[in-house]
């Protein structure tokens, strides 16, 4: 089918196919067109450009967006989507001064929500974390990377990756799964965790691989959870098993994480919260992408990551939502380039890069997704009438999206 998007106010992030990650200066330009045209075949962006320059051709469905903005769908290449429950009681026992370690000392946290997962039916589970991506899909995510990570057993966490196997063939997203077994020590082992990692490597990862369950490795690396020891014997073994790795590094403590991440050729370092000199350096001298995870930062009160000192040193910068139960309930990506802006001083420019090609670079797919491209998957969001793309980011909390479209396809029909 081929449909042709009409007097478009402004069509974002239109770029060469070639473009895969965009850098330091580089992420304040936001190459767009005013007065466009799109046309779409199939799944697929097929031309764009000036209205002038608008070659009249037969097309299956013309629409005009007068007034309106095209983009890229967001890209969100770290969320824990899939869960069972909530923890809504810790949110409030956080309001009342118990700090997100003590809940997590005391049996809560991770721990808290792998016991009620273990305890939820894969169907029941699906049906559960499938809502949630449905809502996301409305707010304009197109492309979602989902961790397992609340099983913390063999049987649990394969129950999980298969749930976001279904997810990926069942919904309109593009879905990367993300094995997350290291995410917490379970209570059985919480006095002889080289047993769980041994779990972890000698059984938990051939059967993820012979059943062809995930594309990427993650590890908690902090303090209370992995060391760098423990993370190194992961990410070494998963090497084994082609999974590349995407690892959580400095929520809390910095103490040699990304170090680790590069020397693996992690594809991300997620959070950052804390970040020093040496961190810098080594990422400088890699191609792995950090992203940030504001939302989180929001709902703990904890510092943002420091994307200023990132970007102004060079370097890339993802923006993700950290969808979980825990510290970060919201996937809206339109909140998480809000916050980015408000909070970590980013330009607009520099979030709706971060939030869509970079994105998509931080999941391997930015060759497919994360721009307005020749050849590229047709996931867009069509917004309300708006005065410019500055008001993405301004008018926070409010829901910028008039129409979704997802491999050449209005997500209407997929929620009729």
């Amino acid at each position: 089918m081929d449909t042709l998007f009409t007097n478009i106010k402004e069509l974002l992030q239109t770029r060469s196919v070639s473009e895969v990650k965009v850098m330091g200066e580089s992420m304040r330009e936001l190459p767009h067109i005013k007065n466009a045209f799109l046309r779409i075949r199939g799944e697929n962006i097929l031309d764009f450009g000036a209205m002038a320059d608008l070659v009249i051709q037969e097309s299956d469905a013309v629409v005009d967006v007068t007034g309106k903005i095209i983009l890229p769908s967001w890209c969100d290449s770290h969320s824990h989507v899939v869960y069972a429950g909530d923890r809504s009681q810790e949110f409030v026992d956080r309001l009342n001064g118990i700090s997100y370690e003590e809940i997590a000392a005391n049996g809560g946290g991770i721990l808290n929500s792998a016991q009620t997962l273990q305890n939820t039916s894969e169907s029941a589970l699906y049906e559960q974390s499938i809502q949630r991506v449905n809502e996301l899909i409305k707010l304009g995510t197109g492309a979602l990377e989902i961790k397992s990570g609340y099983g913390l057993s063999t049987e649990a966490e394969l129950k999980m990756l298969r749930v976001i196997k279904t997810i990926r063939e069942k919904s309109p997203l593009k879905v990367k799964a993300t094995f997350l077994g290291a995410h917490a020590i379970p209570n059985k082992y919480k006095t002889n965790k080289s047993a769980y990692i041994d779990l972890i490597i000698n059984t938990m990862f051939p059967e993820i691989h012979q059943q062809k369950l995930a594309d990427f490795i993650d590890v908690f690396c902090e303090k209370g959870y992995f060391s760098l020891e423990d993370t190194e014997q992961i990410l070494k073994a998963a090497t084994r098993y082609g999974l590349v790795p995407k690892i959580h590094v400095n929520q809390f403590n910095a103490f040699g994480g990304v170090g680790l991440g590069v020397k693996y050729k992690a594809l991300s370092v997620d959070h950052l919260e804390v970040l020093n000199e040496e961190d810098l350096e080594v990422l400088k001298k890699s191609d792995t992408i950090p992203v940030a995870l504001p939302g989180c930062s929001f709902f703990l009160g904890i510092p943002y990551t420091p994307a200023r000192k990132l970007i102004d040193a060079g370097l890339p910068l993802a923006l993700a939502s950290d969808m979980n139960p825990g510290s970060a309930p919201s996937g809206n990506m339109n909140f998480v380039v809000s916050l980015a802006c408000i909070k970590m001083k980013m330009t607009p420019e520099e979030a709706i890069n971060a939030a869509t090609l970079n994105g998509a670079y931080a999941m391997g797919i930015s060759k497919q997704y994360g721009s307005i491209s020749k050849g590229k998957k047709a996931n867009l969001i069509i917004t309300k009438e708006m005065t410019s793309y500055h008001q993405i980011p301004y008018l926070y909390g409010n829901t910028p999206i008039h129409k979704v479209m997802l491999h050449g396809k209005f997500v209407d029909s997929y929620f009729i």
